[in-house]
């Protein structure tokens, strides 16, 4: 009897450790993967009301936490190097640098860290934060999509978003408004 209750004891402590490892763990942490190329911060803005102008910041660096069980849990945080800004011409861009713009001798930095992600179902997700620009902090909210995520060709583990928001230029105390910005945002991260 003694034995019986030993192996009873044995296999559901087995049993336990089993299950402990095979139960996926949901909550991690992850660096975007820049380096890669497999992140951007895309923008558009109408030009004079004819055409969209398009462009993209090259240089951020961010992180990000999310849990599958747990979406309020999430976090996100991204730095932005205003300088970086790329739409396609070297003449415009030295422009959009200066005072009348980004200014970003005095405002070299972007930054945007979310303060609530809310599950909107079948992989959307709304994420509230604040967007520091030109030395001005506004909540904003990105209408987000989970891409995908799994094991890369490279032993790590990767998860991907994408998402849209909009900002008007005059919040954020520049001057020179040409109206609304909308901006096409795509986030992978590595699985730290």
């Amino acid at each position: 009897m003694k034995i019986g209750e030993n192996m009873k004891k044995l296999f559901v402590t087995a049993a336990f450790i089993a299950s402990s490892l095979l139960t996926p763990v949901y909550a991690a942490d992850y660096i975007i993967d820049k380096e890669g190329a497999h992140a951007s911060i895309n923008f558009k803005i109408k030009h004079l009301g004819f055409s969209w102008l398009t462009g993209r910041f090259n240089n951020f660096d961010g992180k990000f936490s999310y849990d599958e069980n747990n979406i309020s849990a999430s976090k996100i945080s991204v730095e932005i190097d205003t300088a970086s800004i790329d739409s396609n011409h070297d003449k415009r861009d030295k422009h959009i640098r200066t005072k009348d713009f980004l200014d970003v001798n005095k405002y070299a930095k972007a930054t945007f860290v979310s303060t609530k992600v809310e599950d909107k179902g079948n992989g959307k997700l709304a994420i509230t934060g604040d967007l520091t620009l030109h030395g001005v902090t506004k909540s904003l909210v990105i209408d987000a999509e989970k891409v995908g995520e799994g094991k890369d060709p490279w032993g790590g583990y990767r998860l991907g978003f994408s998402g849209t928001t909009k900002i008007s230029m005059k919040d954020y105390g520049i001057d020179s408004n040409f109206g609304d910005i909308t901006f096409d945002l795509h986030i992978e991260g590595i699985r730290k």
